[in-house]
């Protein structure tokens, strides 16, 4: 009992000292920073959208970073992404309007941002494109898959239990029926509908120019140039000179990228949204088999492959 004791005392000792050292590093990061997070200076915040969109929380807190930082006089926020699910890609957007009220927000293409990563874009004030970029792609699409012939040649058999007749649509076992398309269809419908009214409002096109480009082709910058979807041509650095003169900076003004993302021992002791043992559950949890998720219930919004 008395080892026992012993072992506890000690571990509540260690986690004091872990604490103290904590805490006592994090206002050291805080004095450095002047409480903002960010280098005491006018610049150019330079913002990446990277990869296929399933989740809009850690860029949104880094919009939120940039929109409360002083010393972030304008934004270029940096694309390059097929697309992805239908809510973050309008979370995206919403947020770097929002963003653009406060501070000038420019949009860098870059090899590619069509579909959810355009719906994205069209929150900035100015777009700039590659003259190879892919672009555009304004469409919704679900694509499902029928296994029942797999399973028959397998012997093996399947079946559903439900409440409410629909709520096994898109279901592999069986063939889709005329009612469940049409049930789909509206959606995608809908859905196209909201993505169309964000073009037509951010981009004033008229609705003969609508019909030709979101249909969900595909464009380079040149061609999206051409549709009025982007306003120029160029790479990240007209950009940043687009932002520095919108904001009045001098040319030389300093341009703040992100900082690689942090591993876990560092974001515990130098500080991030999450404590150390947040951080350790979410380890645990992204080790959940991806089985356990649904998959053909995301819906994408006509991503490259």
């Amino acid at each position: 009992m008395k080892g026992l004791l012993r072992a506890l005392a000690g571990t509540a000792i260690v986690c004091v000292i872990v604490i103290i050292i904590s805490i006592t590093i994090g206002i050291f990061r805080l004095a450095v920073s002047g409480g903002g997070g960010g280098a005491r200076e006018d610049h150019v915040a330079v913002l990446n959208l990277e990869g296929v969109i399933l989740d809009a929380s850690d860029f949104l807190r880094r919009v939120e970073e940039v929109k409360d930082n002083d010393y972030a006089k304008a934004v270029v926020v940096s694309i390059n992404s097929p697309g992805g699910v239908v809510g973050p890609s309008q979370e995206f957007f919403e947020s770097l309007k929002k963003l653009d009220e406060k501070k000038p927000v420019i949009i860098s293409m870059g090899a590619v941002a069509a579909s959810g990563g355009y719906y994205a874009a069209l929150g900035g004030r100015k777009i700039y494109a590659n003259p190879g970029t892919l672009t555009a792609s304004i469409g919704v699409i679900m694509e499902f898959l029928n296994t029942e012939k797999l399973y028959n040649w397998a012997k093996i058999e399947r079946f559903t239990l439900k409440a409410g007749k629909l709520k096994d649509v898109g279901s592999p076992n069986r063939p889709m029926k005329p009612e469940e398309k049409a049930f789909l269809n509206t959606l995608l419908a809908d859905i196209h509908a909201q993505f169309k009214t964000a073009v037509q409002t951010r981009r004033g096109l008229s609705d003969a120019e609508m019909e030709d480009t979101t249909d969900g082709r595909i464009m380079t910058g040149q061609q999206a140039l051409k549709a009025k979807l982007v306003d120029a041509l160029g790479g990240l650095a007209d950009a940043v000179a687009e932002a520095r003169a919108v904001a009045k900076l001098p040319e030389d003004a300093p341009v703040h990228y992100p900082r690689p993302p942090k591993g876990m021992l560092e974001k515990y002791f130098f500080g991030e949204t999450l404590s150390g043992i947040g951080e350790v559950l979410g380890v645990l949890q992204s080790t959940q088999p991806f089985a356990l998720r649904s998959g053909w219930q995301i819906l994408l919004l006509a991503p490259l492959y």
